[in-house]
């Protein structure tokens, strides 16, 4: 990537010294982070405690060596992450727990930022031994792509989301496969879809149309198409969720049952199903992809729960898909849930409970180990009071 004389512009640039003057380059970042403010020239004699020590200090390393020796020190400089935070005193609660696991992830995310790779215009890496991420990139950036400055980790994100694309994610309910895009969250935990998949239908007969709010890849349309809904109206806020959304309709055949909208929660109109998977956990995301996750002060849970009624056809049911780890980690009562359903003027029909069966469940040594381990995810089946 060529460096270019530092001067004004309108776009982030990270900075650096080099060969006696200062140079510059966009910086891009998919989480939104600042560009460093301090930026120096790394290559193969680098140490890793050095770069360690360069990296909790806030100062970021643009790598000029070979790319294999980048992922080999950004792996050493993971493992004393791993180290320093193994040799913490424990939480005194899961509440605490989850909060320290947060603020170490945020932490390891912002150390490892710290090593930085230059990407040409044609999305290459011009650097010894790199692999060829072109179609990673270009699948992420579209025409977003310009020569630019990333942090190393994020490439390595870019090439495994790409992986997941183009390999796509095995979904029993649809004895098919979901490809999950760059940014959009994968459907890899499988018990809520197979809720959705086994519920019954209100009144007992198929409906004629549904809302699926916050659709993502899609996954739960399809399962309802799949199940004979003759429309589904999909919707999502994402234009990466969307293109997905649009992309999986069209892989499965279904693209003449399901009509993927941009919404913030709602189409028009009123629907006898609505089903709805937001995130699980009240919290700050710290990442686009992280929103699928983390649900701040519970925004689109009490979104879906305060504009159901306002959306649901006469004996409709809104279908929630929730877990309860919140409940678990002493973020969210069960009774808070209840008083929101009440003060929307709803009312709980039934519940269909599903066990994960993801391998965190059963992981000792995760600090979370016992929510995970007491963890239901459900299906609300909810009704105008």
């Amino acid at each position: 990537m060529p460096a270019v004389m530092a001067g004004t512009d309108a776009v982030a640039c990270v900075r650096w010294q080099e060969g006696g003057d200062t140079v510059a380059a966009p910086w891009h970042s998919e989480a939104g982070l600042a560009a460093p403010p301090r930026v120096e020239v790394a290559d193969d004699t680098m140490r890793a405690d050095d770069a360690y020590r360069l990296a909790c200090a806030g100062t970021a390393l643009l790598w000029r060596g070979d790319f294999h020796n980048a992922r080999q020190l950004l792996q050493a400089m993971a493992r004393r992450i791993d180290r320093r935070n193994a040799a913490a005193k424990p939480a005194a609660n899961l509440t605490e727990a989850f909060h320290r696991k947060r603020m170490a992830q945020v932490q390891r995310a912002r150390i490892l930022g710290c090593v930085l790779v230059p990407v040409d215009a044609d999305c290459r890496i011009p650097l010894r031994r790199a692999p060829d991420v072109r179609d990673a990139c270009l699948a992420a950036w579209g025409d977003a792509a310009v020569p630019c400055v990333v942090s190393l980790r994020e490439v390595l994100g870019l090439v495994g989301a790409y992986e997941w694309r183009r390999r796509g994610v095995e979904i029993p309910a649809l004895g098919d496969r979901i490809h999950p895009h760059y940014g959009v969250f994968s459907p890899v935990r499988g018990e809520y879809v197979d809720l959705v998949a086994q519920a019954p239908w209100p009144g007992g007969n198929v409906p004629a149309s549904a809302f699926d709010i916050g659709t993502g890849t899609g996954v739960l349309a399809a399962v309802l198409a799949r199940r004979g809904v003759a429309k589904v109206v999909a919707t999502d806020q994402d234009e990466r969720a969307l293109s997905c959304a649009r992309d999986n309709a069209g892989r499965l055949g279904l693209s003449a049952a399901i009509a993927v909208v941009q919404a913030d929660l709602f189409p028009e109109g009123r629907a006898p199903l609505i089903v709805c998977n937001p995130p699980w956990v009240p919290g700050k995301p710290s990442s686009a992809l992280e929103y699928a996750v983390y649900d701040p002060d519970s925004r689109m849970l009490r979104g879906f729960l305060g504009g159901l009624a306002a959306h649901l056809a006469p004996g409709g049911e809104g279908w929630l898909i929730l877990s309860d780890l919140a409940e678990h980690l002493g973020l969210r009562s069960r009774q808070t849930l209840l008083d929101w359903i009440a003060a929307a003027g709803l009312k709980v029909l039934g519940r269909l409970d599903a066990r994960p069966v993801h391998g965190k469940a059963s992981d000792a040594d995760d600090p979370l180990f016992l929510a995970r381990a007491a963890e239901v995810t459900s299906l609300w089946r909810l009704g105008i009071a």
